[in-house]
């Protein structure tokens, strides 16, 4: 492969990723945009035009496919087949303006409607860029099947999780860039679906239940902090310091961590030290991960009254981000759902959470977390006191143990109930664990969507 082709793909997929993460108007996405340009214009020189395409699910140059390139650029390829592309064509002329106002609009939300909207191949006000969109499928085709989808959503975040935190552990380079853009995709196919994400965990290997966890308490915390209404550059630091938040227990040895049976006091002594260790793993990453992750590891177990470890001898609290990933990581941790162990129900796991309050969690924190979440978080499927199997699609600030549901037992019939507004009592009395009693109802917990 020519070196020159295999980097304008990278930097298309660049270009795209800084669409999504900057505004028009910001430097970064500037500069990724004009890189590109670069790369294109070198080429236009000796062609007619370029056409970049997607062949049965690989990347093509002209009449050449390249499959090891596909490869490494999945989430290149699946964000064009997303956006119903299959070519693009540039052609001589090219303006940096046309490329900028080309990747904004191929980046901006509902951005399969904006280039839908655009008549044939032609995009409005862009005229040496053209597009192929994929066509519709045939009459009488399958249709996706919408679990599979998100099952599939699901294990790639995770495989990315995974990746990105095993990069860091064999002190690899990690793409910052990329790593955002992979964030911000998590961010917006998982924001206030931590209960659901619970109940698409499919893995069985207890090694890859830690990269769970760390996926979870990620998504948890972006959304959190969305709802106290950080802005969204901070909401996608916030996901990365909590993603990588254990860093440090991860590095311990297996042994330890796995060891049944009380500790000795060198083992103990060992883990307490993982906040440091994660802390000074990721100083080395200051440059792509910036300087949160390095914080929230080191004090992620330091308690709002300080109490906790490493011990401290500053007088100020821990910065919020790390009293957010603390909160967060708690909770997921009670509210993880096992097979092989017993688990907590959401009302038990407040009832344990707010003895901690003033202690362990910041108190306005922890009510504001509550407030938004909910005692029955949306889609937990629950049975009310007089029988009937419900899901919880809406949490009620005003009273969090009395939240909005749809009842789907025993018939579906879509009825919304606000427990809040019932005269007559009605309560939740129990959540049903989607790995027990509540697995034959999983199928209705998307179908509010």
């Amino acid at each position: 492969m020519k070196p020159d082709v295999k980097n304008v793909f990278i930097s298309l997929l660049n270009a795209i990723q800084a669409g999504k993460i900057y505004s028009e108007d910001h430097p970064t996405f500037k500069e990724f945009v004009e890189a590109l340009y670069r790369r294109l214009t070198e080429h236009l020189e000796e062609k007619k035009e370029i056409i970049l395409g997607i062949i049965e699910g690989e990347l093509a140059w002209e009449d050449e496919i390249y499959f090891e390139l596909s490869q490494r650029l999945k989430s290149l390829v699946k964000y064009l087949q997303e956006c119903g592309i299959n070519r693009i064509i540039f052609r001589p002329g090219l303006r940096p303006e046309e490329l900028s106002a080309f990747i904004s609009l191929l980046t901006r939300p509902g951005k399969k409607r904006a280039l839908e909207s655009q008549e044939g191949d032609e995009l409005q006000g862009i005229e040496n860029i053209r597009v192929g969109k994929l066509r519709a499928r045939a009459a009488g085709s399958a249709k996706g099947d919408p679990d599979r989808e998100r099952h599939a959503l699901y294990e790639g975040s995770l495989e990315f999780a995974s990746r990105s935190l095993t990069a860091v552990l064999n002190k690899e380079e990690v793409d910052f860039l990329d790593l955002r853009f992979n964030i911000l995709n998590i961010m917006e196919n998982f924001m206030d679906r931590h209960q659901e994400l619970l109940n698409l965990i499919s893995v069985k290997e207890k090694d890859l239940i830690t990269f769970v966890h760390l996926l979870h308490v990620s998504v948890l915390s972006m959304s959190f902090a969305s709802k106290l209404g950080f802005v969204k550059d901070d909401v996608l630091d916030l996901g990365i310091a909590a993603l990588f938040h254990d860093v440090g227990k991860l590095h311990i040895s297996s042994e330890i961590l796995k060891k049944k049976g009380k500790l000795a006091d060198d083992e103990f002594a060992r883990i307490k030290d993982h906040p440091f260790l994660g802390s000074m793993i990721l100083q080395g990453y200051q440059d792509a991960l910036g300087i949160l992750p390095p914080v929230v590891a080191f004090e992620h177990h330091l308690r709002f009254d300080r109490k906790g470890y490493p011990k401290v001898s500053y007088p100020r609290p821990p910065h919020v981000a790390s009293l957010i990933v603390s909160l967060c990581d708690v909770y997921d941790a009670l509210a993880q759902k096992r097979s092989y162990k017993a688990d907590y129900p959401p009302n038990k796991i407040y009832e344990i959470m707010i003895l901690e309050k003033g202690k362990l969690f910041d108190p306005a924190l922890l009510d504001r977390f509550f407030q938004v979440i909910g005692v029955w978080p949306i889609g937990t499927i629950v049975m009310l006191t007089d029988g009937r199997i419900a899901v919880v699609r809406e949490v009620n600030e005003q009273d969090i143990f009395k939240p909005k549901v749809e009842v789907v037992h025993p018939e579906a019939t879509g009825e919304i109930i606000d427990l809040f507004e019932e005269k007559d009592g009605l309560q939740v009395r129990e959540a049903l664990n989607p790995m027990g009693k509540g697995q034959k109802y999983l199928e209705h917990i998307f179908a509010g969507e």
